[in-house]
């Protein structure tokens, strides 16, 4: 048993903890004899909220310990590490300050104007503002690859019956999941694998060939792979090099051209002519699933069109919640901004300085509504 006294524990509060052998027997034991000494079972996410509470960490960071626990990739699992060291925190600490700086210079102009205080010139007010801006644009603009870091993405391959599906589905996920023959139509049915791409988690999904189907097993096959190719964030469209396209892959292509897609020309080592872009709109490459030839660059097309281009970097945002925040935060300045151009009295400017200010605190959880602490919390694992 190791003791931990207040306030150097994980949650500010003594805290005992025991450390038992791993067996579920020994375990189970141990903690029906606690309950039976009047102990009680801890609330989803009560510990970390206690954590909270007492201000041993803010809110991204306990976010950050769910975030830990649910990681899938040792990128995910270092993103999180890095939220829970304080590193969104540290990012956000300076705007905050000096968005406090501003709030105060106004307020002191107002408050103390008999004094011989001056009014703060609209000229330092527009600065002050303007300095915020762009690395608070940056942290917004973080979402973009936070976003995909943190849920992942969905990949649907799709494409007619005996192009190579399946062969660069296995490529990709780099072992026989799905089966191949020679037969075309052997895929009936969609099949799922989840691959990570230099951290990012990726759901690639192998669909049945699309034409018009022979069979009642087949249809219903076709029908899941457009579903899939529905639901799917990105779209791979797998073409034959050695044959010209047909009515149902021109559909296909003008379907996908305004979506993120890549457009693999497969059995290159087949074809006798370089495969040439198909559609404009729609980036393509030249790959054989056999050889192994361009699944280096087919993965390196995924995840640039996975991210966007968008370059890691410490203190991103990565939740919904985080880009909300920022994005209000943004607003506020915005119409603070507008409102300093047209003159608009400095008690109505303070409004929107305030306003942005409650949005940086609902960040980091000084300014949050119990309801959504209890949303947040109530997602932990029970005991963290």
């Amino acid at each position: 048993m190791t003791w931990f006294a207040t306030p150097n524990s994980y949650t500010g509060e003594d805290v005992a903890e025991i450390a038992a052998h791993g067996s579920p027997v020994v375990l189970e034991l141990l903690l029906r004899r606690a309950l039976d000494l009047g102990a009680r079972l801890a609330e989803p996410g009560e510990f970390t909220q206690r954590a909270f509470l007492a201000g041993r960490i803010d809110l991204t960071q306990a976010e950050a310990v769910r975030d830990l626990i649910e990681a899938q990739t040792l990128t995910q699992a270092r993103q999180a590490a890095s939220q829970m060291g304080g590193a969104l925190s540290r990012r956000v600490g300076p705007m905050k300050r000096a968005l406090v700086e501003l709030i105060a210079l106004l307020e002191a102009g107002i408050d103390f104007a008999e004094d011989d205080v001056d009014v703060t010139a609209g000229s330092e007010i527009a600065r002050r503002i303007s300095e915020l801006m762009p690395e608070l644009m940056r942290l917004e603009a973080s979402f973009a690859r936070g976003r995909i870091v943190h849920d992942g993405l969905t990949l649907a391959i799709v494409g007619r019956p005996n192009v190579g599906k399946s062969s660069l589905f296995n490529r990709l996920v780099e072992r026989e999941r799905a089966i191949v023959t020679a037969t075309p139509g052997t895929t009936r049915d969609t099949v799922t694998e989840r691959i990570s791409l230099d951290g990012i988690p990726l759901e690639l999904v192998d669909t049945a060939g699309l034409r018009e189907g022979r069979e009642e097993a087949e249809q219903l096959g076709i029908a899941r792979s457009r579903e899939a190719l529905a639901d799917a964030a990105l779209v791979l469209v797998v073409l034959d090099a050695t044959e010209p396209l047909n009515e149902e892959e021109h559909r296909l292509l003008e379907a996908v051209r305004r979506r993120p897609a890549l457009v693999a020309m497969n059995k290159s080592d087949l074809a006798t002519a370089a495969a040439a872009p198909v559609m404009e709109g729609v980036a393509s490459l030249a790959t054989s699933a056999l050889t192994g030839d361009g699944i280096a660059a087919l993965r390196e097309r995924i995840l640039a069109l996975a991210t966007g281009g968008a370059a890691s970097e410490p203190g991103m945002l990565t939740s919904l919640r985080h880009h909300q925040a920022i994005t209000a935060t943004l607003a506020a300045l915005t119409d603070a901004a507008e409102a300093n151009r047209n003159a608009v009295p400095h008690e109505m400017i303070l409004l929107d300085l305030y306003r942005a200010l409650g949005a940086l605190d609902s960040l980091t959880g000084q300014t949050t509504s119990d309801d959504i602490l209890n949303l947040i919390f109530s997602t932990f694992c029970i005991g963290k």
